[in-house]
């Protein structure tokens, strides 16, 4: 399907004192700062740097070739039979709900030595961009002269509207993109494939080696590998776009993409907002990751099963806290934040230049004075929005009663996460043989009513309605051990028997959600109405100043859509000035093994050692601009040939939510070599190697 380009200025019909900033952007691009939509790639730029343009049709058979893992992750197709590869970290949930007491996949890897072992993932979706509509016309016509809640009821049902134009093909997925913080509106259409079987995943030990102490860090030696296949019908789906495999690797220097779909930045936001998370949103976050994150170490002491349960829960608590950890360094950096103050006094300089943009200068002031109550309402919205209450069995609960309610109301009227194409979604997540334990549950809740009494204190009304008489310990025990959500016949057959089943069960999870939900709801409304609203209102004048300096030679903020950034292989200097070669090897995996977690190495590869090739390369640093999200995302040469894996960045990195440092940003991937080397050698996945190899020729 065709790739629909917007047609807007870039840096064009500027008076003179706009000058600068363009020089400015021009210097950013040469920098290779960037993840661009499909349909803006500068590949003059590219070409002037690299003597290589990417064309539309290789722009297409990348962007083709490339998904998105619904669970936050990229991966691609790399064979003509559905075959996917993405990180060990991206499929692991996978894998931990196929293990069992008796068989523990997470720690012992799971192999499917015919197509026959290849195992269905309970909960997966993978999804691939085919189509990308300039809907902004629409959109922001639909909200004229409305704000508040009025604004947001327009964009909704515009939303809804917009997502049903693609039909009702449960295979079909439509979302509505705001790109530029709402300077533009696109559609994609994807198409959705949910039947994913599990092919391969090595032991954690040595997909994620070095744990803790390593992630984020280079040098590594990571197998950061997981492979699935798509079906369709029963039968491996055919893609005829894939990304083959490169016969030599890359080398020092070369120019390399990263084709994923990186989850979110905050490089447009304004200095009020940059200061709200600084001062408002780290400050409560961090310390919060940080004691839960020792919740769950304590956790793991209780015995093996707690540590199989969850093991890779804390995997992930420690990389949050390490990615805010370094993203609240990065703002209170005093270079740093002036270096971001004077970008927007740039804008702001050349926007008042103009006086056609006489009438949007006042939008910094505005999300300034918004900021302020934003952070009066902050605390009470973290409460009330705490993510336990959508995960686990409340969030089962919350689920069932919201869509109880929620499909009795007109398409158009619902919340977004429950329109007629969403629900597809919500289906699937209720129906999912997802193993659930019981003794983490009850953990997780006590620490969310724990939290919540903590920030809101014993009187408030919420606190009091959610408690009761009881502690955080006791109510959560009650539930926990009380309902019956678990079972997912259970929670298909109060879906399918709708409001009335909902309303009249005793479940006490079903009614603890049903009690609060009231209370949920009115925050929620009351916060998009006098923040969000505003604040998207505030946000399009500013992108219709930055479209009137830069145009389109920015690239939007990541938004965990498609994106393609180039760059090339390169090292770096560390915090002590000494430069990191660009590569690691083999070898060096054994050589930093102790025997001791987080640096023990599975038998397999112990047993395999003397087969290997240990000269050949293991990680590699490149220059891509990624941020998290691109976890999974092919690493290919200029004839799109995979050369690596990515699965991590530097610790420089971190504070790439913000902005990218040419000189230290690095990306972190497995090299093509040593995952062929590893799936033969240590593996035998010899089919699967055949498989790729045949797809190479």
């Amino acid at each position: 399907m065709r790739i629909e380009t917007k047609k807007l200025s870039k840096c064009a019909g500027l008076v003179a004192g706009l000058l600068a900033a363009c020089l400015v952007l021009t210097q950013a691009m040469q920098a290779e700062e960037g993840m661009w939509t499909f349909d803006n790639f500068p590949s003059k730029a590219v070409a002037a740097k690299y003597g290589f343009t990417p064309s539309q049709s290789w722009l297409d058979h990348v962007r083709l070739a490339s998904l998105r893992i619904a669970g936050g992750c990229s991966a691609s197709f790399i064979s003509p039979q559905g075959l996917v590869m993405t990180n060990h970290h991206c499929v692991v949930d996978c894998v931990e709900q196929l293990s069992t007491p008796q068989q523990n996949l997470v720690e012992n890897g799971f192999a499917a030595k015919t197509a026959a072992e290849e195992r269905k993932c309970p909960d997966f979706e993978l999804d691939q961009l085919l189509q990308i509509r300039d809907v902004t016309g629409e959109v922001q016509g639909a909200m004229a002269g409305k704000t508040g809640d009025d604004a947001n009821k327009a964009l909704h049902a515009k939303q809804a509207e917009l997502q049903q134009s693609c039909g009702s093909d449960p295979s079909v997925r439509c979302d509505l993109v705001s790109l530029y913080h709402g300077g533009v509106y696109d559609l994609y259409r994807y198409k959705r494939y949910t039947d994913v079987r599990l092919v391969f995943a090595p032991e954690f030990a040595v997909a994620q080696f070095g744990g803790d102490p390593d992630n984020f860090n280079f040098p590594r030696f990571d197998f950061d590998i997981g492979l699935l296949r798509a079906y369709e019908g029963g039968k491996p789906a055919g893609s005829p776009d894939y990304l083959r495999w490169s016969a030599n690797g890359s080398k020092d220097g070369e120019l390399v993409f990263v084709s994923g779909n990186p989850g979110g930045t905050s490089r447009q936001l304004t200095m009020a907002q940059l200061a709200f998370e600084r001062d408002t949103l780290f400050p409560y976050v961090i310390p919060e990751l940080a004691e839960y994150r020792g919740q769950l170490e304590q956790f793991l002491t209780r015995g093996p099963e707690q540590a199989r349960e969850a093991n890779d829960q804390l995997f992930f608590i420690e990389n949050d806290f390490k990615v805010y950890l370094g993203r609240q360094e990065a703002l209170l950096d005093p270079k740093f934040f002036a270096g971001k103050q004077q970008e927007e006094q740039r804008l702001r300089t050349a926007a008042a230049a103009d006086p056609k943009l006489a009438a949007d200068l006042s939008a910094w002031d505005d999300i300034a004075q918004i900021q302020r109550l934003r952070a009066q309402l902050f605390t009470r919205r973290q409460s009330l929005g705490n993510h336990f209450f959508g995960e686990g069995l409340l969030g089962y609960a919350v689920t069932l009663v919201r869509a109880s309610a929620e499909r009795a109301k007109p398409n158009s009227e619902r919340l977004p996460e429950y329109t007629d194409q969403s629900l597809v979604n919500v289906q699937q997540g209720l129906s999912a043989a997802v193993p659930i334990y019981k003794d983490l549950e009850e953990l997780n809740l006590t620490f969310m009513f724990t939290v919540i009494r903590r920030n809101l204190g014993a009187d408030d009304p919420f606190v009091r309605k959610m408690l009761g008489n009881e502690s955080p310990v006791q109510l959560a025990h009650r539930l926990v051990t009380g309902t019956h959500l678990e079972d997912p016949k259970v929670r298909e057959d109060l879906y399918n028997r709708g409001g009335t089943a909902v309303g009249e069960s005793t479940d006490p999870m079903i009614r603890f959600a049903a009690s609060l939900d009231d209370d949920r709801r009115a925050l929620r409304k009351d916060y998009e109405a006098r923040v969000d609203a505003p604040t998207r209102a505030a946000a399009e004048r500013i992108a219709k100043a930055r479209f009137a300096v830069y145009g389109t030679t920015v690239d939007p903020d990541a938004t965990f859509t498609a994106r393609l950034s180039y760059g090339s292989v390169k090292g770096f200097e560390d915090a002590e000035a000494k430069f990191v070669e660009p590569y690691t090897k083999i070898e060096g995996l054994f050589h930093r093994a102790t025997g001791a977690p987080p640096y023990a190495l599975p038998e397999s590869w112990l047993k395999a050692k003397a087969s290997l090739n240990l000269s050949l390369p293991m990680n590699l640093s490149t220059t891509n601009d990624i941020i998290g999200g691109n976890s999974g995302s092919p690493l290919i040469d200029r004839d799109a040939n995979v050369v690596g894996l990515i699965f991590d960045g530097n610790i420089f990195s971190l504070g790439g939510d913000y902005g990218y440092d040419a000189a230290k940003n690095r990306s972190v991937a497995v090299d093509s070599r040593a995952l062929l080397e590893g799936l033969e050698k240590v593996y035998h996945l010899n089919h699967i190697v055949d498989e790729i190899e045949a797809a190479r020729r």
